[in-house]
Order: C-alpha cells, then structure tokens, then sequence
C-alpha cells in the first residue's frame, strides 16, 4: 500500500470534483469572462467580507503580487525566519519587487507585536531600507501547522495601523487554522490588507490560489499578475475544481488534523524519537536518534513516502487522499519499527 504523507500538495481531484470541471463553463478570463472564475472570486471575496478577489495559479505567484501591491523598490518587509514568502518562493521578494525581509526569530513560525514593533526601521533613519509591510503566515509551514492566536494576529494589526504597514496573510492553509480553532473566514478579512488562500492543499483542488482584498490594494493585481505571467485564458475548469472544494472539503480538514495527532500519539511511543513537536492541524514534525535518511529509505522500502525539513527535522502531512485505511496501516507499521538502524527491524 502506497501512503504519500510529503505534502498536502500530492492529491489528486475525486471524481465528483472530476465531473464538476467537466460540467464548468468558461470563457477567456483574461478579458474577465469566465463565469466560473467570476463565480470563484465572487464567493471567496464574499467570504472573507473582502470587495475584491482574483485566481492565480501558484501561492507563490498570489503572495509575491501581494508584496509588489504594497511596496516600493529598496523597502523592507517583516517576517518570521521561517516565512513560506522568504524560504520557499526562489528569492521572488528580491528579484520581483526588488524588497529586503527582516526576518523575526518567531515561535514555531510565529511572530509577535511586539517584535514587529521592535523590528521597524525608524521611517526618518535613510540609511536603512523603509519598512512598508508585515508577513504572516498561518498555518505555519516550517512551524509545523502551528495556528496563531487570533488576539495576537489584531494585536499586529493594531502595531500597523500606527507606523501605516501594510499587513498581508500568507493563508495557504488558513482553511486548517478556521476549522482547528473554530474561526471564520470574515474575521481575517477584518484584520488583513491582503490575504492569500490555496486550494490545492487541504482543500485537494489540482491548481490554484486566490489573492483577496479590498478595491483600493486590488486596482493594480491583474496588471501585476500579467506581468508574472499568470493570465491564462479558460481558467473556469480549474475553479470549478476550487468552487467545489470549498463547498465539500473544508470541513473534512478535521479529519486530516485527527490523524496527524494520532500519528504523533505512535510517534511519542517510540525509543528512538527524540521529539515530536505540538500538533495543531495537519503537519506533524519530529526528531529521531540516528540517520534520518536511513530512516527515510527504509520506510520507503516500505511504500512510505516523506522527507526531511532540515536542522534533524522529518515531516509527515496528512491529506484527503490518506485515507482512514491507510492511516490505521501506517500507524501499525510504525509501532512494529524497533530502530533506524536496519530494515529487518520492522
């Protein structure tokens, strides 16, 4: 049995999702007339209590069009040493705005007011860049699927408000954080500027990203996703498969973020796990004694696929397509592991 737990990022559309992008209609959104599209941003901005939503078809693509919408060339933005926008999206901060990152030493990921505060350049001080905007991201990738707290997010905002940042949501799993902590999507639209959301992670859409906000920060988004090269034309079959998601999948997350403590339950058993770090949603991280590349491989033997984070940590994320069967096999197998040192002890 084949049990893929790299990502929230490896599943494959079910076959009603199938048959709902068979079923879309479509036009060229590029002069705006996919009605699925419309229909898709017209939800997500209604949702998040927002006047203005747009697809992309990346994340990386929405987050780095959100920094471009609030900053300047030679500006600096804040945030978490683990932020998604500064370790994982190819330097596009530098290389797309041409925008510095002062980076915060967090808490699994995130970040306070009160190192935001501290980490302000003095606006009248030229020698340093110009702080203009403040990151988040939540859930945390790097930090493990942590969720902030949501008095510290206002808390942040409020830190904005008074030295004028603009404030931005990296939410590609924010689905995860609303239905771990019982929140709702307008809550973050009252807070936000500007936030991203993904629906091809825990919501198992095949593409695609929706950047959200109000009138005045979205004037510019179209022109500067051309300018990214994320224009595309009969787009409506990919949003048919993200309409969907949200009207089918976004409760369910509740049972990606069961298994994965579950999963860290097993793993706290085990002699040779050094530690298994708190489990909010759907992301489990962990230390083990002795190579974890072995580890790694040999699991693999087993049809068992995953990867190291780096700095001794390993990473399982659970997901739509891993199924209670499959969970309850796989949490057999690691109780029957003894040690990392060879195959045979399984």
């Amino acid at each position: 049995m084949k049990i893929d737990l790299r990502s929230d990022t490896v599943t494959k559309p079910s076959a009603a999702m199938l048959q709902a992008i068979l079923n879309a209609e479509v036009g060229d959104d590029v002069y705006k007339e996919d009605p699925t599209v419309n229909a898709l941003e017209d939800k997500i901005a209604t949702m998040f209590g927002k006047e203005k939503a747009l697809f992309f078809p990346s994340g990386s693509m929405a987050n780095q069009a959100a920094i471009k919408l609030h900053t300047q060339p030679g500006e600096q933005l804040i945030a978490d040493q683990f932020a998604h926008v500064y370790n994982y999206e190819g330097g596009g901060v530098s290389f797309n705005s041409s925008v510095s990152c002062k980076l915060i030493d967090g808490h699994r990921g995130m970040i306070t007011a009160a190192q935001v505060e501290s980490a302000i350049n003095p606006p009248d001080f030229y020698h340093s860049p110009l702080t203009s905007l403040v990151c988040i991201e939540n859930t945390t990738n790097k930090g493990g699927g942590a969720c902030y707290d949501f008095e510290e997010i206002k808390n942040i905002r409020k830190v904005c408000d008074g030295h004028k940042l603009g404030y931005h949501l990296d939410g590609a799993r924010l689905w995860n954080a609303l239905v771990a902590k019982g929140e709702s999507a307008k809550q973050y639209g009252d807070v936000f500027d500007t936030i991203s959301v993904c629906l091809s992670k825990g919501l198992g859409a095949p593409v695609g990203s929706v950047l959200i906000g109000d009138a005045d920060i979205m004037e510019k988004a179209i022109r500067v996703r051309k300018v990214l090269g994320g224009g595309m034309r009969q787009v409506g079959y990919l949003a048919a498969a993200g309409l969907y998601a949200l009207e089918n999948h976004i409760d369910r997350l509740a049972e990606d973020h069961r298994r994965a403590k579950e999963i860290g339950y097993v793993l706290e058993k085990l002699s040779f796990v050094n530690k298994v770090e708190p489990i909010d949603t759907n992301i489990v991280i962990f230390n083990i004694d002795g190579d974890e590349e072995k580890f790694i491989s040999e699991m693999g033997s087993r049809d068992i696929h995953f990867y190291s984070m780096g700095q001794g940590k390993l990473r399982f994320v659970t997901h739509l397509d891993y199924t209670q069967k499959m969970h309850e096999y796989f949490l057999d197998l690691l109780l029957s592991y003894k040690s990392n040192k060879a195959v045979q002890n399984f």
